[in-house]
């Protein structure tokens, strides 16, 4: 049984606190005393730890007993704390979605003899996996991912709700897009090339350039064409650009009745309540990857995989939480079990290269009822 800290109380990292409980001895921590009795109701077997993870030294203080950590971090904390970690010498597994590259970082994980396995949630995370195993197998041309996490019940006007952090939404709509075409990499804003795509179940959603595919645009240099675009409902995008170009996601002060007040800031406060996901909340997360590429006799091949996967109600679990949870306590348990040893900071797609690994994550997944369909031409 090994000894394990989360570092963040929400909706993904109580889930994966939860599903690591099951066989190790597991804490949580979070700054927010609330938050962390919330998930002692749900899960009594848990330690809780109050922690300010911007606090560098109180939290190398808190890891040093443990023998790995998971970071579910907000995104603007999750560069400076995933540092800290692999400076204090712990193996880790990151879910934070945080702008900077973290593959700077891997040097010093190598020099601190770190695993650090990041960015191992959905998307980025499995979409990754499925690239890294594929690109053993076959010559790829063509890497697709379109992703999203939906509520089930419409509510006007935004019909979305976040199952994390709002100031991380918000990140996705302000943050350019960049992808690859034609060999060469193209900056777009956020929200731009939108079309309607068909799902399953679902219907039609729009799907719009989106800053996803992070450390496959240096990892994967020779895939001459790769996209990553978010899912949402129709007229979700509309009323997001509203907002952008009405000045209500800048970071700049104004001021108002005399008071300096930062507009991002009160967009996030107010967008927090509008798309708060209630405890019970059924949503759901749909997701496509296509990979296209070609055989060693030339053959041409495309590869599909589709995720449709819902709020489970049997543990009160979200979808979002499961798929990406899940992937990520997949992977801390490719490090306990020993399937990866690899020294330094490992996306996801480095990962999945790996025929076992790529094997466990897929049957840890099944095992909980997280279905991914493949079809293959």
């Amino acid at each position: 049984m090994s000894k394990i800290i989360v570092l963040g109380a929400g909706m993904v990292g109580s889930a994966m606190a939860i599903d690591l409980s099951k066989n190790h001895d597991v804490s949580i921590a979070d700054f927010n005393k609330k938050t962390l009795y919330k998930v002692l109701k749900k899960c009594d077997a848990l330690n809780t730890i109050i922690l300010d993870f911007a606090n560098s030294k109180e939290l190398q203080k808190t890891i040093k007993s443990f023998d790995l950590v998971v970071c579910a971090v907000p995104g603007f904390l999750g560069y400076a704390t995933l540092k800290t970690i692999i400076e204090t010498g712990k193996n880790v597994v990151d879910i934070s979605f945080f702008s900077e590259n973290a593959l700077e970082l891997s040097d010093l994980a190598k020099k601190n003899n770190v695993t650090a396995i990041v960015d191992c949630g959905v998307a980025p995370g499995v979409g990754n996996i499925i690239l890294g195993y594929y690109n053993e197998k076959l010559k790829l041309t063509d890497f697709e991912c379109l992703v999203g996490g939906l509520p089930k019940v419409k509510k006007w006007p935004f019909n979305y709700k976040a199952p994390f952090s709002p100031i991380d939404v918000i990140e996705e709509y302000t943050r350019p897009a960049r992808y690859i075409e034609n060999g060469n990499l193209v900056v777009k804003e956020a929200l731009s090339d939108c079309e309607f795509v068909e799902f399953d179940n679902v219907g039609t959603l729009e799907a719009f350039n989106s800053d996803g595919l992070r450390s496959i645009i240096y990892t994967m240099p020779h895939i001459l064409n790769m996209k990553e675009k978010t899912l949402r409902y129709p007229g979700h995008v509309e009323y997001i650009k509203v907002l952008k170009a009405s000045g209500f996601f800048n970071t700049e002060e104004i001021k108002v009745k005399g008071k300096k007040v930062i507009p991002l800031e009160i967009s996030s406060a107010i967008l927090f309540n509008e798309w708060k996901l209630e405890e019970a909340e059924e949503e759901l997360t749909v997701m496509r990857i296509t990979l296209k590429g070609n055989e060693k006799n030339g053959k041409q091949k495309t590869i599909v995989y589709n995720l449709h996967d819902e709020f489970c109600a049997k543990t009160n679990t979200s979808s979002m939480a499961r798929t990406t949870g899940y992937t990520a306590t997949a992977a801390v348990h490719l490090i306990l079990n020993n399937l990866f040893e690899e020294k330094g900071v490992f996306p996801p797609e480095l990962v999945g290269k790996h025929e076992a690994c790529f094997n466990f994550i897929f049957t840890y997944l099944k095992e909980r009822n997280i279905q991914y369909t493949k079809i293959e031409n």
